[in-house]
């Protein structure tokens, strides 16, 4: 299996008649999924995501792909094609969007609602393509099959792109479950069709690699569901994505069983299930659906709240729930349904939710004590049966971190892929297909693109280090007034700490020698107030170190009178 490697040089020129595909998001992490294919000198963007910070990105609102490979080629992109609705999949378009507004938006009625919702709020009109699977549509130079699949979000597509130097099969986020929620199923038929035409490509999604077997069907967890209702006494609280339409179904058919109502809580999620309603896709029992402002005057046993915040983002809906920063309170025999799994890296946040609910006297139930989640993501057999049905010419694993991309590379390597057809490959590395076969042709840069409320690409990871360092270690600052006639320090220094369990008169025992450094390093000719600023830096710090400790940041402000 060939595997990217730092030594990776610039790519050299797409040889005539050759694909070339480049991910700038969705390998090596879960989340900021985006694919661009390249023919004849056009392109064609697959999906367009974010990824969510994790803890050692404080202030982060979110992260894009890196759009700086295509910034200059915006005019040759023909379409962006979208193949379900969820945010690591749609949710960076409108960054996109606003480099060239008129780029064709094409996906499924579902999924295109979901990001004009999106775009409403940057007040940006696209241009769209709603296609249907079976349907066949030519975007310039790519001609896209569209393939029903199964996911956690109804609508979902795969999408085979055929060009003269072969088929990509693109599966975008699938599973297998033979008895959906809305009978749509994963069209293995399609599949088996496009594998005995010869798929040269087959890019393919990885989360759950590493996990044996196949995955529960969906309908398993309407009776688990149903028993924690009938358990329940008080109010229920149910946190879930705020796109995951067959969950919320699942709620409202629940409460509507047991003579519940439920209020939407959060404006992502009472966004799209209006959306999801209005189109059909959720079917909403007359009179179970209420307002949140009504719910007071309901008894606790008739109230079901279904919010956002599943993950523990500190800003959703049941975070400040656990933290009583919200106006619904969590009290004494409430329970509390976490109705999804746990995305890698949100294992702290997500516990941190669990006990601050606990600690309010809730019953938590979640996927680790009871059977109210499954993945939408396709399990090893399930991979397995892919693998066999299409009998593809090369493989990409994409979608996950890599460990899960390793793993999906070994299953395509049992059933027979050769190894050396199967590239692993990380977010900026060049796969070129040529004469049908896939190889590691070379890298562009490819970096984390931060959203720090309104700035876009203005944090660099040094002001992330910074802000770290900040939290971590405390921040120090050192005035001090010296004369640039005699010499003399006129006034300070003064040391002032935040973030210290210490108090500021622990800094007297280097105060002389703060001072003595100072007028040694000026009557030594160190006029410059900036040589002596990092005097002061270098002096107070290297004593914190070996006094305290520490390494926190320090300030050091030096005035000449």
């Amino acid at each position: 299996m060939s595997h990217p490697h730092p030594e990776l040089t610039p790519p050299p020129p797409l040889p005539e008649g050759g694909l070339r595909v480049v991910a700038l998001g969705g390998l090596g992490e879960v989340g900021r999924n985006m694919a661009v294919l390249e023919f004849g000198g056009r392109l064609l963007v697959v999906d367009c995501g974010v990824l969510f910070p994790e803890d050692h990105q404080p202030g982060v609102d979110l992260i894009l792909p890196d759009f700086d490979y295509i910034r200059d080629r915006l005019d040759d992109i023909e379409a962006i094609v979208l193949t379900h609705g969820h945010e690591d999949h749609i949710g960076a378009v409108p960054y996109l969007l606003r480099l060239r507004s008129d780029i064709p938006l094409v996906g499924s009625q579902l999924t295109l609602a979901f990001v004009e919702a999106k775009l409403k709020e940057h007040r940006i009109t696209p241009v769209t393509l709603a296609v249907r699977e079976g349907q066949v549509e030519h975007l310039g130079v790519f001609e896209c099959e569209f393939v029903a699949v199964n996911h956690s979000i109804p609508d979902a597509l795969a999408v085979a792109v055929t060009t003269p130097a072969g088929t990509v099969l693109h599966t975008g986020d699938f599973k297998m479950d033979q008895l959906p929620l809305d009978g749509r199923i994963t069209d293995l038929r399609a599949f088996a069709r496009l594998g005995e035409k010869g798929v040269d490509l087959f890019m393919v999604d990885s989360t759950n690699a590493e996990v044996p077997g196949f995955v529960a069907p969906e309908r398993g967890i309407g009776p688990v569901l149903d028993g924690v209702f009938a358990e329940s006494s008080k109010r229920i609280i149910v946190a879930s994505f705020a796109s995951h339409v067959h969950r919320v179904q699942q709620v409202l058919d629940a409460a509507a069983a047991h003579g519940r109502r439920v209020a939407l809580v959060g404006r992502s999620m009472v966004r799209n299930m209006a959306i999801a309603a209005d189109l059909g896709y959720l079917k909403v029992p007359a009179g179970v659906l209420v307002d949140l402002k009504a719910v007071d005057d309901l008894p606790d046993d008739e109230v079901v709240l279904m919010c956002t915040g599943s993950q523990g983002e500190p800003m959703a809906a049941l975070s400040r729930m656990a933290n009583n920063d919200h106006k619904v309170s969590v009290g004494a025999g409430d329970t509390v349904i976490l109705a999804s799994s746990l995305i890698p890296g949100n294992e702290n946040a997500v516990f941190r939710v669990i006990n601050g609910l606990t600690r309010l006297g809730a019953r938590v139930v979640h996927s680790g004590n009871a059977k109210v989640h499954v993945s939408g993501h396709a399990s090893a057999g399930e991979l397995l049966y892919c693998y066999n049905i299409l009998r593809p010419r090369n493989v990409m694993p994409v979608h996950g971190e890599v460990r899960h991309l390793v793993a999906n590379g070994a299953l395509a390597v049992q059933t027979g892929v050769p190894a050396d057809r199967v590239v692993l490959a990380e977010d900026g590395v060049v796969v070129d297909l040529v004469d049908g076969r896939a190889s590691v042709v070379g890298a562009v840069p490819c970096g984390y693109v931060y959203v720090d409320g309104s700035s876009v690409g203005g944090i660099t990871e040094a002001e992330l280090k910074d802000r770290r360092i900040l939290g971590d270690e405390g921040f120090i600052s050192i005035f001090a007034v010296v004369s640039s006639a005699d010499g003399k320090v006129l006034a300070g220094p003064q040391i002032h700490a935040r973030g210290f369990a210490e108090q500021d008169d622990v800094f007297e025992d280097i105060l002389p020698e703060l001072t003595r450094t100072l007028e040694d390093a000026i009557a030594q000719g160190a006029t410059d107030t900036h040589q002596l600023q990092q005097i002061m830096r270098r002096v107070v710090g290297r004593w914190v170190s070996g006094r305290l400790r520490r390494r926190p940041m320090i300030i050091p402000v030096v005035v000449e009178a």
